[in-house]
């Protein structure tokens, strides 16, 4: 009797000082939007068998598939992707509204950039962490009202391309941080689509690398466009110029030419998603997001810019500007 009295006033002294060992929970996460490989890859990695530790907090339970019918890209795509998802034994679910439901957290996936803040409202409302994936949203005056109402609602979010945290752009970040480079050159697929704008389709990825390298601070852009590739230059504040050059014919490729005061160097990305997956397990456990909005609002305003710039001739324009007007 007196061992089990022990025992009874040592786990209630332990809960009082908040010492109490419990396992962990698990988030659960929803998927909104079948329509992308994204989705696919995402589930493999987070419910493998035996995912890789910064993963095993997290589980995918439930998705509801989407889909714009008026975008080939996703119509052609999401009976078949769909139909993985169910086969990884993932729920599928008739609406959003059931979904947010069954989770802690979400990942918009939809392939199509024009629905995402229609679908991110209700995450919003409900008061869930949400990663959106790229591209945040299909305009710059759609990712305006994003944060506006993420800020309003007090519920965290990010979005980013996977090569933000490939590990060969994290070491050109950090060689940034030290004040070694002094400009670059990122370079990607560019492949556009007549729904979005061009580089918010496929370019993004070699825009959030250049972002990623130089930091934020772009003041200006200037675009020269041919039938194969896209040239953006674009002005820091501090007077450090950045380049995205966009591949449409010719070899593909994810890459950095970075420029510094001692040395020069080509670094190739190896793409992979876990490190952003890493990052996004991370922020639904922390509810801190580790990409500030306004950085990726100054990327979707870069992106915009560099339209103006097209339209314009190839002539300067300021981000403020396209701020003030989307």
């Amino acid at each position: 009797m007196n061992r089990l009295l022990s025992a009874v006033i040592a786990v209630a002294l332990s809960a009082s000082l908040g010492f109490v060992a419990h396992a962990e929970e698990t988030i659960r996460i929803g998927l909104i939007g079948l329509d992308s490989s994204h989705a696919i890859a995402f589930s493999k990695a987070i419910n493998a068998e035996k995912p890789s530790p910064d993963l095993a907090g997290a589980k995918i339970v439930a998705a509801f598939p989407g889909g714009s019918p008026d975008l080939s890209a996703s119509a052609d795509r999401i009976e078949g992707f769909t139909k993985q998802i169910l086969e990884m034994g993932i729920e599928i679910v008739p609406s959003i509204d059931v979904l947010l439901k069954k989770v802690d957290a979400v990942v918009i996936n939809s392939v199509d950039g024009r629905v995402h803040l229609e679908q991110v409202k209700p995450v919003f409302e409900a008061g869930l962490p949400v990663f959106v994936d790229k591209p945040m949203t299909a305009s710059l005056s759609d990712a305006k009202e994003l944060v506006a109402l993420s800020k309003k609602s007090g519920t965290p979010f990010f979005s980013c391309s996977c090569l933000r945290y490939c590990d060969d752009v994290v070491a050109l970040q950090k060689e940034n941080a030290d004040g070694a480079i002094q400009g670059c050159v990122a370079f990607s697929p560019a492949k556009t689509d007549p729904t979005h704008p061009d580089l918010y389709w496929y370019g993004i990825h070699g825009v959030e690398t250049l972002f990623t390298v130089m930091g934020p601070g772009c003041v200006s852009v200037q675009r020269t466009k041919v039938d194969g590739a896209d040239i953006v230059t674009g002005v820091w504040k501090d007077g450090r110029i950045g380049t995205f050059r966009g591949i449409r014919e010719g070899a593909f490729g994810y890459g950095v030419m970075a420029f510094g005061g001692k040395q020069n160097k080509y670094v190739p990305i190896r793409v992979s998603y876990n490190p952003m997956l890493a990052e996004v397990v991370k922020f639904f456990q922390t509810k801190k997001p580790p990409i500030a909005p306004e950085e990726t609002l100054e990327i979707l305003a870069f992106m915009t810019a560099a339209d103006a710039s097209r339209d314009a001739g190839g002539k300067s324009v300021t981000l403020k500007s396209v701020m003030d007007v989307n």
